[in-house]
């Protein structure tokens, strides 16, 4: 059974970092092209990050978030994981993953599997 189970969310103050991890199991994170979307409530869901298939997998981002999010994988670990530094409180938001995406280089586009999300809240 293929599924995605992302964690790492919680409450930081501004300028602070999270870590988060999608985990995957039913199939290898070296498979598919992994993607890290986020959504508010009421707003469009933003890709965020991606990373091809692949040993050597492209990787690209929202060029808005450049250089503050860092996507990567673990093929031991089976796991998909994102980095944001310096996070502002418009981070705010539910970070999806997804498997089986289109990794662009404006950023990721689709998915087929999808994670539950986990909630990732900036504020003093």
């Amino acid at each position: 059974q293929v599924q995605l189970v992302e964690s790492g969310g919680g409450l930081v103050q501004p300028g602070g970092s999270l870590r988060l991890s999608c985990v995957a199991s039913g199939f290898s994170v070296d498979s598919y092209t992994f993607a890290w979307y986020r959504q508010v409530p009421g707003m469009e869901r933003e890709g965020v990050a991606c990373i091809s298939v692949g040993r050597d997998g492209s990787i690209y981002y929202k060029y808005t978030l450049k250089g503050r999010f860092t996507i990567s994988r673990s093929t031991a670990e089976n796991t998909v994981y994102l980095q944001i530094d310096n996070l502002t409180p418009e981070d705010t938001a539910v970070y999806y993953c997804a498997a089986d995406s289109y990794c662009l280089r404006e950023g990721p586009r689709g998915g087929t599997y999808w994670g539950q999300g986990t909630q990732v809240s900036v504020a003093s």
